[in-house]
């Protein structure tokens, strides 16, 4: 039930007030943040136990998506670290742009997201490795909240130094365009130009290449370096989304079928893109960008309608709960063992169920367990910040 050590991380680095006559925090953002971490904080371990439990069709099929394809192919679990990153992006107009409304120097703001960038790649480090001296090649530098670190830090210096929305589109056609064209005229030594594999993909040549300390795949990392340059194009599609929320004078009600509007374009250019440019997470490429970025403009627009433009806010408070220390209870899973504390607080509760539906119950309760600490932390109103 734990994340991976390639898993996803729940971090919205640039979350911070807004301006204007919207509220001080968007409260949609943190519960689409907040839903969004649900799942990496065990929620997909509760329909994998469903599935053992009571295999069907319906919960096999929510299994099957709560899990990575092992290379090409998109299942919807895959949208869940991207979606984060997107969302980062979509707060940075309410907190850097509100900065640069208040008069601070685009130097300020550049030393500013330079060093959260790289404060999360140290983090990243600590994650993967613990707080242990290894030797280097036992190190593994890539990681999730790295790559969101250095994605976040470039769509912002693109934001900060670009504020045309048009200038920023070009941005985003380029990265996706130029990444498409790096891995269809390229390839690692010995193969094929253009070819996509594994080992003979450019991109992890590269990675092997230069990254120092090993990969999480050993000959490839989900989060190297190479595949982290279209992982800046999720950022500055949220940052794009943001700006259309912040600043855009049409109603709440067309901002968001407008954002809904343009999700569903881009997952249909994506399944064009798809059959030159195969979707895939692994190598983030172009037009997974554009697949999950389609989906990331959806999920946003329905949660600013039903929240932000209806007020709907009740339900929402759960996920809110969540989104407010994501980076805390991510990072806690390196130094709680959530899984023993769980079973000796809660063991009873499996034991009077009974299989096979224990396992159920007991993932129920790890996820509680877990809310339970943020909850505690939110009512204390101590929040993890980077």
């Amino acid at each position: 039930m734990k994340p991976t050590e390639s898993g996803h991380f729940p971090v919205d680095p640039s979350s911070s007030g807004v301006a204007g006559t919207l509220p001080q925090r968007l409260y949609s953002l943190d519960a689409l943040r907040g839903f969004d971490m649900f799942w990496i904080m065990g929620a997909e371990g509760i329909f994998s136990e469903m599935a053992k439990a009571s295999p069907n069709p319906f919960w096999n099929g929510i299994a099957n998506q709560l899990t990575h394809p092992a290379w090409n192919g998109f299942h919807m679990y895959d949208s869940i670290f991207p979606l984060f990153l997107f969302i980062a992006g979509a707060a940075t107009p309410f907190s850097v742009g509100r900065e640069m409304e208040k008069g601070k120097t685009k130097g300020q703001l550049l030393a500013r997201v330079i060093k959260r960038g790289l404060i999360l790649v140290l983090l990243g480090i600590i994650y993967n490795n613990g707080l242990e001296l290894k030797p280097l090649a036992d190190i593994r530098f890539g990681s999730v909240l790295g790559r969101i670190g250095l994605a976040y830090m470039f769509a912002n210096i693109i934001y900060i130094y670009t504020k045309k929305f048009s200038t920023q589109a070009i941005w985003f056609c380029s990265i996706l365009i130029g990444y498409w064209l790096l891995l269809k005229f390229t390839s690692a030594p010995g193969f094929p130009m253009g070819d996509l594999t594994m080992e003979g993909n450019f991109a992890s040549y590269i990675d092997r290449s230069i990254l120092p300390g090993r990969l999480y795949l050993k000959i490839h990392d989900p989060e190297g370096l190479t595949s982290t340059i279209p992982a800046v194009a999720t950022g500055l599609l949220g940052i794009m989304a943001g700006s259309f929320l912040k600043n855009g004078t049409v109603s709440g009600s067309t901002k968001a079928l407008r954002l809904a509007i343009a999700g569903a374009i881009a997952i249909g250019l994506a399944i064009l893109w798809d059959k030159d440019f195969p979707i895939n997470k692994n190598l983030w490429t172009s037009s997974f960008v554009l697949t999950v970025g389609g989906y990331s403009l959806i999920m946003l627009g329905l949660f600013y309608y039903i929240i932000d433009v209806k007020g709907y806010k009740k339900w929402a408070f759960f996920f809110k709960i969540i989104g407010m220390n994501s980076i805390l209870i991510y990072l806690s899973e390196r130094f709680i063992n959530w899984d023993f504390t769980t079973d000796g607080l809660f063991h009873w509760a499996g034991q009077i169920i009974g299989n096979p539906f224990s396992p159920v119950a007991m993932a129920i309760c790890y996820v509680g367990l877990k809310w339970a600490f943020l909850y505690f932390m939110y009512k204390k109103k101590v929040f993890l910040r980077v």
